[in-house]
């Protein structure tokens, strides 16, 4: 591995790799990948920005690093799965969208939509770039206050969503071209919008046949909790919505979806 990260190499194998991608922290989630490795999952996850030889925060990321790293895993196993959560589901989901590798995504809290990074200058860039060129992205409006405190950066979001509509179309993820989603989102979420985004999601893949799983919780918030996973801590200082107990029950209903995709 030629990038920060973990492997956690089950006891058992059964076959299946899975990828997995933390939110807007870039972290390395130790804990969840760990957590499919008890469950015989060969289980990775990497740091994507914030690192030695990368941007220091989420604007304009290769999808190549996500890329390698499928290929990699496909060397080892039958099948390989890739989770995400926030920001990591975007890159989930694009991975899976331009990977032949890629058996199934499992997408947390996801966006429908590339959105825009901010450079430490303040200008936009797209969150994501492929083969050098930026991808497609919708804007954030620049003149949204949060009206909490901390803040609930979901109405930033639902704002750029209805300025920059145009956009949309352009910047959608290409959620067709993916054999097997699994959604899952929180109608409490004040990060952003996942509920409605994940309904998108699921919307645009109908209309071209496709099945798609959705786990929704009307009490969940932005982070979800698996059987067996410690509630993650830290990072931005924000309103995150749900509580421990929404949270909790919408990892258990999402576990038993994600179980029948690994």
């Amino acid at each position: 591995m030629d990038v920060e990260g973990v492997r956690w190499i089950p006891e058992s194998p059964s076959g299946v790799a899975a990828l997995v991608l933390a939110g807007s922290s870039g972290r390395v989630d130790s804990a969840r990948a760990e957590l499919l490795a008890r469950h015989g999952v060969l289980a990775e996850s990497i740091r994507w920005f914030g690192g030695a030889g990368q941007n220091e925060g989420p604007w304009e990321i290769p999808l190549e690093l996500f890329l390698a790293r499928v290929d990699d895993l496909a060397r080892t196993s039958d099948r390989v799965v890739v989770l995400g959560t926030s920001f990591g589901a975007e890159a989930a989901l694009l991975t899976g969208a331009h990977s032949p590798h890629v058996s199934a995504v499992a997408a947390f809290a996801p966006s429908d939509v590339v959105w825009a990074g901010v450079r430490p200058d303040g200008s936009p860039a797209s969150h994501w770039t492929l083969g050098g060129t930026p991808l497609p992205y919708v804007d954030l409006v620049d003149d949204w206050e949060p009206e909490t405190d901390p803040p609930a950066f979901r109405g930033h979001y639902e704002a750029s969503r209805d300025r920059f509509r145009e956009a949309l179309s352009s910047a959608a993820i290409p959620v067709e071209h993916i054999d097997q989603v699994l959604l899952v989102a929180g109608g409490d979420d004040q990060v952003w919008p996942s509920q409605t985004m994940a309904e998108a999601i699921a919307a645009r893949r109908d209309a071209q046949g496709l099945e798609t799983l959705l786990v929704l919780d009307p009490d969940a918030g932005h982070r979800t909790v698996l059987p067996g996973e410690p509630v993650a801590a830290g990072g931005m200082r924000m309103r995150r919505g749900g509580t421990p107990a929404s949270d909790s029950r919408l990892g258990a209903a999402a576990w038993s979806q994600l179980s029948t995709l690994l």
